[in-house]
């Protein structure tokens, strides 16, 4: 069996149905979560096992099999169609798309052999009509952006993409150590008045659950405009079922639990750092706080393998491709707009003249 044999992967039954009525392909309609005919409008609700869960398990992460990267590089797959029997070439990272001859829905297996499947899938909540809105009153709020850009700007056909994520789940607990300070309002011999820090040692501990703590696990969209797309609800979600997906791409995983572990505790540890800062605050009636250092334990870890809903589009201002993204669950709209220079020098040149208008006044 030769190397083109070996990737040939079959699409599944449940995402290559027609519709009963026209025989258009079905695709998954986010705002009624039902398999939707985009030609005649004909619905048709998903079949859900009754003794199925109703979300994701919670996997526990020290038995976990496969927990390594997974580097796809170039790797390609060729993908049988199952309406039409069409063959077609797939990027590796790809579990689903759209059969360039029939229009069929694609979805392939959503794991290798060595990899894991989704647990689950947070379906899409808003279309690609309600995505556009949403980017248009993003756009206008872009204060440094060029009028011109703004009034321009007109996205490119939408393409919704199932993103992979971990999310993970732990019992923590924190040995700190740090200072404090406490500010004391002293007078000097001629009138003036000045601050006085006093600063004293602490130390403590400090127990929280982290619950859903969530990592990119993907390496080909920028996570600088993904972090700004935040927060996702990850406890909306369903147990992963192809029909979900169908119409749209979506992703595996290149990022490996393990990794994404790494990553996701240097993520909490910020977070809890920044939680017992506030708590000595409020323990002290402190002023400020600082060089806190903490010890952690992390226990009773589990993960969940989640699929996320994100539009992805660009526009185009002044020969440049500008990219931008909308959380397809919420609507929340991150990416980079073209800058308007002179707004900008304009904008700081103003400040300073406030601030020195203000001193002024002052003195």
């Amino acid at each position: 069996m030769d190397e083109f044999e070996m990737n040939i992967v079959e699409t599944k039954d449940e995402t290559d149905k027609k519709c009963p009525q026209c025989g258009g392909v079905m695709d998954f309609n986010p705002t009624t979560n039902n398999l939707k005919c985009p030609y005649c409008d004909y619905e048709e609700e998903i079949e859900l096992d009754k003794d199925s869960p109703t979300e994701a398990e919670e996997l526990d992460f020290l038995t976990a099999e496969h927990t390594a990267n997974k580097d796809w590089g170039v790797e390609t797959k060729t993908v049988l169609c199952e309406a039409c029997g069409a063959e077609s070439v797939y990027d590796a990272l790809q579990t689903s798309g759209v059969c360039p001859f029939c229009g069929s829905n694609q979805v392939m297996e959503a794991h290798a052999q060595d990899t894991i499947a989704p647990g689950g899938v947070v379906p899409f909540k808003i279309n690609d009509k309600q995505a556009a809105e949403y980017f248009q009153k993003w756009i206008k709020r872009q204060f440094f952006c060029p009028k011109l850009a703004k009034e321009s700007a007109k996205p490119k056909s939408f393409k919704g993409i199932y993103l992979p994520y971990w999310t993970f789940d732990s019992s923590t607990m924190s040995s700190y150590s740090g200072e404090y300070g406490i500010d004391k309002t002293k007078r000097r011999a001629n009138g003036e008045t000045y601050t006085e820090t006093r600063w004293y040692k602490t130390h403590g501990t400090h127990q929280e659950f982290i619950d859903d703590e969530l990592i990119f696990a993907g390496k080909q969209q920028s996570e600088f405009i993904l972090k700004r797309l935040e927060p996702f609800d990850t406890k909306d979600n369903k147990p992963y079922k192809p029909e979900y997906i169908a119409g749209f791409v979506s992703e595996r995983y290149s990022v490996g639990l393990k990794d994404a572990w790494e990553k996701a505790k240097a993520s909490i540890k910020t977070k809890l750092r920044r939680h017992i800062e506030s708590d000595i605050r409020q323990e002290h009636h402190a002023d400020h706080v600082r060089n806190v250092s903490l010890s952690t334990s992390f226990n009773n870890i589990t993960y969940k393998y989640l699929l996320l809903p994100v539009w992805i589009s660009t526009f185009k201002y002044n020969d440049k491709v500008y990219q931008f993204m909308v959380n397809g669950q919420t609507g929340k709209v991150s990416g980079k707009t073209p800058i308007s220079i002179p707004k900008v020098i304009l904008t700081v040149v103003a400040v300073i003249l406030i601030l020195l208008l203000l001193n002024w006044m002052g003195n």
